[in-house]
């Protein structure tokens, strides 16, 4: 399986999948519209398409990236160095939801703030 994400600017969104992903450049290609992979192996590959045009209604794509919960803060400041931007932290620290510059949304989740816990 692969994830494909319809973009504008694949350099400008590339960075954040990169970094809320904990992914890194697939081997031999790592230039700044090439696909990124889970460097461990365990996660789908993911590539980027280019898009001729907005599609404001069209081809939006939600992520949940659930890890350790002493891995969120870093996750979350890797996304937001790179471009990424802090959508809400109000169900926080069970989930922050984070977009990339073109609005596609990622959750990184841990297991602290469900069910009372």
């Amino acid at each position: 399986m692969e994830i494909a994400i319809d973009a504008l600017d694949i350099a400008a969104v590339r960075p954040f999948w990169k970094a809320v992903l904990g992914y890194a450049d697939e081997a031999g290609a790592d230039g700044p519209e090439d696909p990124i992979v889970d460097p461990v192996g365990q996660g789908p590959a993911m590539w980027f398409q280019q898009m001729d045009r907005p599609r404001p209604d069209r081809n939006r794509i939600h992520l949940d990236i659930c890890v350790p919960h002493d891995e969120a803060p870093r996750r979350i400041e890797a996304a937001l160095t790179v471009g990424g931007r802090l959508v809400s932290a109000s169900h926080a620290p069970a989930f922050w939801v984070l977009a990339d510059i073109e609005g596609n949304e990622a959750c990184v989740t841990t297991w602290q703030g469900r069910d009372g816990s």
